[in-house]
């Protein structure tokens, strides 16, 4: 049995929860602590964290560390999410928090973010998100700085998108407009419904939403006290109408009161339940459900599962490929040309494995890129790396943090053009020497499957791939003529012997008669 502490340093509260997990038992929650400090308001309105919230979350944070001091905590983890994340001095902030309360904090993108809220989702409650994820589903993850729109259909993840409308974002915006409380809702229905319009007609054309599953911190708190049953419970549009007539005919005391909030929560209870709405009204939702989930969880579940304290699931990396599969599909990808460039690079990577020593992680990244290798000509032919470097960074990839996509972006970019290990790394801030060891190994693999299908008609599908000594050989038994693919092959094979001291060759079996 081990004791896990998940510290989230949240826009609005810092919360510290408290896990035993065993194999036999699986994970249990035995503890949790939250302290409200709104961290995000300054970042989105200032660009930093001043120096007051900064000794208050110290401080906090200080009592979480001896929390888990006190409770013997085998280990923890503890990560910052938007308001840090977007705060400028986000550096100095990190440096702050080591020093005075002891904590190694981590910042989470976006994509990881989601993905941690996500995995807890799947793992609350897999029989319910298995049956939901068989039809059209919908995962809204509302958060402090943005929402995030997954959807999903056959169980698989269909596409993900960001958009600016966070509750904490939008309540300072609405503070900032001094609206009078009968104008509440209608302006901030003009606010998401244009982000919301947009984002149906380019995702939405045919796809009707049929279930939602909501992750959110203030509808889920004001349901726990209307329903003691809300981690399981399913809800629909009429129950969403009626807490809205709650949050618009009383008063923020009584409403305080009816609900069990704060008055600050009521605030951002009734903009994530707007928001809710207008997702209900551009599609078709009959059923949605709150599992009640926190980032806490989602650290949780993902540190069992990489310490084999539970038992595999949902397959997430599957998600991951099918976001990529998505990404590909909307800048015109060949689906056939990605299928056989990922056969033959996944087996040069498995084949090799003894020599380059990458792990499972880097397969992933190399699949990822097989699929996005070409997605910059949708923008330029003549400039295709350059301009699939800049799809992959600004698109997100949900599953991968920013480093991770910057690996892809940059071998998918020097598989296009010359490559320097040098300036990969000056021309990069959040990369280091390993991770451009590993560009340059995955560039290698790349480029020479690359180079057998470069006349784009899968003359190596079935190509077998086989390590000897210091040869790594090709064998094919198709008696089409490779004369293209072995000019170009053998230019490609320089840069993988360089990298992997390993001589590719080629060897193509005649059949008489």
């Amino acid at each position: 049995m081990k004791t896990f502490a998940a510290i989230d340093i949240g826009s609005y509260a810092l919360e510290l929860k408290l896990f035993e997990m065993s194999v036999k038992n699986g994970i249990k929650q035995i503890d949790s602590v939250c302290h409200q400090i709104d961290l995000g308001t300054d970042a989105y309105v200032t660009g930093k964290i001043g120096n007051e919230k900064l000794d208050e979350m110290c401080r906090v944070l200080r009592e979480f560390k001896d929390i888990c001091d006190a409770m013997k905590v085998d280990d923890y983890a503890a990560y910052c999410t938007s308001a840090i994340r977007e705060a400028s001095n986000s550096a100095i902030i990190l440096d702050r928090i080591r020093q005075r309360s002891g904590l190694e904090v981590s910042i989470l993108s976006n994509s990881e973010q989601r993905f941690l809220h996500y995995k807890a989702v799947a793992y609350r409650d897999a029989e319910v998100f298995a049956e939901f994820t068989k039809d059209r589903t919908a995962i809204l993850d509302i958060g402090g700085s943005s929402i995030q729109i997954s959807l999903f259909e056959d169980g698989k993840l269909v596409t993900t998108q960001n958009m600016m409308l966070g509750v904490l974002r939008l309540a300072e915006r609405m503070a900032h407009l001094n609206a009078r409380s009968t104008q509440y809702e209608d302006i901030l229905a003009e606010i998401t419904d244009s982000q919301l319009s947009v984002f149906k007609k380019l995702y939405l054309k045919d796809y009707t939403i049929k279930n939602l599953i909501l992750v959110d911190d203030y509808i889920s708190k004001a349901g726990n006290r209307m329903n003691a049953d809300l981690p399981s419970q399913q809800i629909d549009e009429e129950a969403v109408d009626n807490l809205l007539k709650i949050l618009r005919k009383h008063t923020m005391s009584e409403i305080s009161k009816i609900l069990d909030l704060s008055e600050d929560d009521v605030t951002l209870c009734h903009i994530s339940t707007i928001l809710l709405k207008r997702i209900c009204n551009i599609s078709d939702i009959k059923t949605i459900w709150i599992p009640g989930v926190t980032l806490g969880d989602g650290m949780a579940y993902d540190y069992a599962e990489a310490h084999k304290f539970v038992n595999e699931g949902h397959d997430f990396e599957a998600d991951i490929v099918s976001s990529a599969k998505s990404l590909s599909k909307k800048y015109m990808g060949s689906r056939k040309r990605s299928e056989t460039l990922e056969s033959i690079a996944l087996g040069i990577f498995d084949a090799t494995k003894k020599v380059h020593g990458m792990g499972r992680r880097e397969r992933l990244l190399l699949r990822i890129a097989t699929l996005l290798h070409d997605c910059g000509k949708f923008i330029s032919m003549a400039n295709l790396g350059e301009c699939s470097y800049n799809i992959i960074m600004y698109s997100e990839i949900i599953g991968l943090s920013h480093t991770e996509r910057e690996i892809v972006a940059n071998v998918v970019k020097y598989n296009h053009l010359e490559y320097s290990y040098q300036d990969v790394l000056l021309h990069t801030s959040d990369l280091d020497r390993d991770a451009c060891l590993a560009i340059a190994k995955l560039i290698a693999i790349l480029r020479l499957a690359n180079g057998l299908d470069r006349s784009h008609k899968q003359k190596f599908k079935d190509v077998k791939i086989a390590l000897k000594d210091d040869e790594l050989i090709f064998t094919i038994n198709n008696p089409v003529d490779i004369t293209l693919e072995k000019g170009l092959f053998y230019n490609r094979a320089e840069f993988f012997d360089e990298v992997f001291s390993i001589h590719p060759v080629i060897r193509q079996k005649v059949t008489n008669g």
